[in-house]
């Protein structure tokens, strides 16, 4: 069930009705249910998956939990009489459990991750290794499908399983609760990936019907939907084009897919997040946001805490600053500190820390070789952008630029441009092919290959090309207008006319002019594959 299918739309109006017509006390309950049934729809086969990592979660999270208490009572019981090594000793026995207990979890459910996402790329890698050496063996690849959603749901009850380690917050008593946390249909998807103790304050709660928070929440949806709908299934169709013919579509029209695909990619994640956190206000229920403008960033660090903000959180939370403290870490500092000087020994291990992290973020996107060039790229492009920090603030001191207007876009089409180099190698999935692609951008562009007549064979009309245009100023205008404040706050205090007929707008360019395919069915969301 696509979220921009009849049939999700028919499920999602049958969920909010009862939600608010049964009892409050069987909200959950209900909310429970139906992210179940979402998740059979999309094969019940996958259900064995998420069942396996939501209930080890649990037993696992409440053992260690259980531990804490267990803890805290014998230490209090023995105060007087426990001497300050034993109670020492005491604590390391616990913690050692503890961490038995919590890499049974991260072992058992990443490696279902790893095995069910990334085998045939070990196979491929393996084979290719293979024949490097001469040897005629291949081994065949598994017919492995991939459960919808796993790599959201396995981050979301591993960051929970290790607060809970950590002692963050209690383990939830109630299977039933956890459960809904994991498996929460909108989020499920394509995130955000949420965090236990932010979540339960409003998904487990009673809530009453709140017009506000359902007007503002359907606003949401609809938004989200012209976002999918008008703007990215619409301009797919010229970025399918453009990647699936390289030789055909070079020079110019490389960098033309590139910022298709920069379009595309933002309207359809942005939107499908819009939709997600809409869904979630129209049931009372808060999730955090994944967005904040990023094509305004003035770097590409500020870009990625501005893009996908809850994946970046969980991997410097839990792969960041457990690597950058661990004892070998420390042990390597030390190496570097003696021969390489302070500096090296201070700033070395952030660099390994920082590209474990890119790394692990680039796998995650996908298991190919275009996906991990991509993530150590980002990381290398970021650890540059560090050391180069002195000669930016002597520039910066020289020319006294800083506080210029044009400079400040001038930062933010760099970013822009930069990020979309960079997801070249998700355009075109192919390390070399996609270098080739980029060198033959700066090397064979001419403004003139715009009118050879290959522009009005992309697949666009030209009624398309309008579309695409207002539809990017009106996105653009939002993202402006969002900067002051809530969007829909602002349209809330307008007149009634005013803001109906705004919506009412909205609504129709979505229903008339929004791309479907065969069957009035949309494209699939370009993050469902994770």
């Amino acid at each position: 069930m696509l979220f921009t299918s009849y049939e999700f739309i028919a499920f999602l109006i049958c969920v909010i009705i009862l939600y608010y017509v049964l009892p409050s006390r069987y909200q959950w309950k209900l909310l429970l249910a139906a992210s179940y049934v979402f998740y059979f729809v999309s094969g019940w086969k996958n259900c064995f998956f998420i069942l396996l990592t939501t209930g080890s979660t649990y037993f696992l999270a409440r053992r260690i939990d259980g531990l804490h208490r267990e803890q805290a009572a014998y230490i209090k019981e023995h105060k007087k009489e426990l001497s300050k090594e034993e109670r020492k000793r005491y604590k390391e026995k616990i913690k050692s459990r503890q961490w038995r207990l919590l890499l049974t979890g991260l072992f058992l459910n990443f490696g279902v991750l790893a095995v069910l996402k990334y085998s045939n790329f070990a196979i491929a890698n393996l084979n290719f290794g293979l024949s490097l050496l001469g040897s005629q063996r291949q081994i065949g690849f598994l017919s492995l499908l991939l459960p919808l959603g796993i790599s959201f749901y396995t981050f979301i009850t591993m960051g929970y399983l290790i607060d809970v380690y950590r002692g963050k917050y209690p383990a939830e008593p109630c299977i039933g609760k956890l459960a809904l946390f994991v498996s929460f249909f909108p989020q499920l998807i394509q995130g955000p990936i949420s965090r236990f103790d932010q979540m339960k304050e409003t998904l487990f709660s009673e809530h009453s019907f709140d017009s506000r928070e359902v007007s503002f929440g359907l606003e949401r949806i609809l938004w989200g939907f012209f976002k999918k709908l008008v703007i990215a299934d619409r301009i797919l169709t010229g970025v399918t084009t453009i990647i699936q013919q390289p030789e055909t579509y070079n020079g110019i029209y490389v960098f033309v897919g590139m910022m298709f695909y920069a379009l595309q990619l933002y309207a359809d994640f942005t939107g499908g997040i819009d939709i997600t956190i809409g869904i979630a206000q129209t049931l009372g229920i808060k999730v955090q946001e994944n967005f904040i403008r990023p094509y305004f960033s003035k770097n590409i660090a500020e870009y990625w805490r501005r893009w996908h903000i809850t994946l970046g959180t969980w991997f410097t939370e839990y792969i960041f600053y457990p690597v950058s403290v661990c004892q070998p870490m420390l042990r390597f500092s030390r190496f570097c500190r003696k021969h390489l000087g302070d500096y090296a020994g201070k700033r070395m291990p952030v660099y390994v820390a920082s590209l474990a992290v890119w790394f692990t973020t680039g796998i995650w996107h996908g298991a190919s070789w275009n996906f991990v060039v991509w993530g150590l790229l980002n990381g290398i492009i970021i650890i540059l952008s560090q050391e180069c920090e002195p000669l930016y603030a002597r520039f910066h001191a020289r020319f006294h630029v800083a506080q210029k207007r044009w400079y400040a876009g001038f930062q933010v089409i760099r970013t822009v441009l930069l990020m979309s180099s960079l997801r070249m190698l998700d355009c075109y999935r192919d390390v070399p092919l996609t270098f080739r692609m980029f060198g033959d951008m700066f090397l064979h562009s001419r403004v003139s290959q715009l009118f050879d007549g290959r522009f009005m064979s992309l697949g666009l009309t030209v009624s398309d090309y309008i579309v695409l245009i207002v539809g990017t100023l009106i996105l653009l205008g939002a993202s402006l207008a969002g900067r002051s404040g809530s969007l829909r706050e602002k349209l809330a205090s307008k007149p009634a006319p005013v803001r109906y007929a705004l919506l009412y707008s909205l609504f129709l360019c979505t229903l008339l002019i929004g791309a479907y395919g065969v069957g009035y069915d949309s494209s699939q969301f370009i993050y469902n594959q994770f």
